[in-house]
């Protein structure tokens, strides 16, 4: 494969990422086993008209996608590339709930048509006038991998520029249904350090992150992308051996990190 370059990034995540001066040294603690995403001035990227027929997923990616273009002083990518292990996961929800709710009758299907995974790919190009290749993976968590990987062969062709990146939202019903399932951290555990802790679970969030790849180096170039590996399912002692065969794919040994 070819050399790709990052030029440009956008994140909306739990911390304020999308303050262009925000540093580690402003994370805030968490305080909460579920944690929404800091929600950025949307005025300022999206029209106040469009705003409210937006979902919160698709909100995320249009400022994050704003933001990595916006870095790389880029108008419009020669391709879209999206990766959502859930897709706009609220109207999915309300979508089903309507269902129960009216017995499967006179039902709207606007939840349903925002709910599908490939809207907030959508909503990016429609925003930029974009009519390239525009593509979502759904493949669960190796989703933003997937796209990742697509992203880099584009470029390995004829293509110069690629947006790709990945979104999920936090649903309320899928959490309740996921904290009995034991995937959520109990709430007396998240004042222990995450690092270190013993318990079932995990603190979920949600977010979107876009990165705009190029073959050309340029003044804004962040880092290379060299290479990207999926694995499936490993077991805790496998992982080391898995990493150093994959430094050393690389021309690379752990002590260069």
């Amino acid at each position: 494969m070819g050399r790709f370059f990052i030029n440009g990034t956008g994140c909306v995540s739990a911390q304020n990422t999308t303050d262009k001066d925000y540093n580690l040294e402003k994370f805030e603690k968490l305080s909460s086993n579920v944690v929404p995403a800091f929600k950025p001035d949307y005025k300022q990227f999206i029209k106040p008209v469009l705003i409210r027929r937006m979902s919160n997923g698709v909100k995320m990616g249009v400022v994050a996608s704003s933001l990595a273009l916006k870095e790389a002083g880029l108008n419009i990518p020669e391709a879209i590339i999206t990766g959502s292990g859930m897709g706009c996961l609220r109207d999915s929800e309300k979508f089903l709930e309507s269902i129960i709710n009216n017995n499967e009758e006179f039902l709207t299907p606007t939840s349903f048509i925002q709910s599908t995974h490939n809207t907030v790919g959508a909503q990016i190009a429609l925003g930029l006038a974009c009519k390239s290749y525009n593509v979502t993976y759904v493949h669960h968590s190796n989703s933003f991998e997937s796209a990742l990987t697509d992203a880099m062969l584009m470029l390995d062709e004829d293509t110069k520029s690629v947006l790709v990146g990945g979104v999920d939202e936090i649903g309320v019903m899928t959490t309740e249904f996921n904290k009995l399932l034991h995937y959520v951290k109990k709430e007396d555990d998240i004042n222990k350090s995450i690092l270190s802790s013993k318990s079932d679970g995990s603190i979920f969030s949600e977010g979107a992150q876009f990165f705009v790849l190029e073959k050309e180096k340029s003044k804004s170039t962040i880092a290379e992308l060299i290479d990207v590996a999926i694995f499936d399912r490993l077991k805790k002692e496998d992982i080391a051996t898995k990493l150093n065969a994959f430094l050393k794919v690389n021309n690379l040994d752990k002590t260069d990190i």
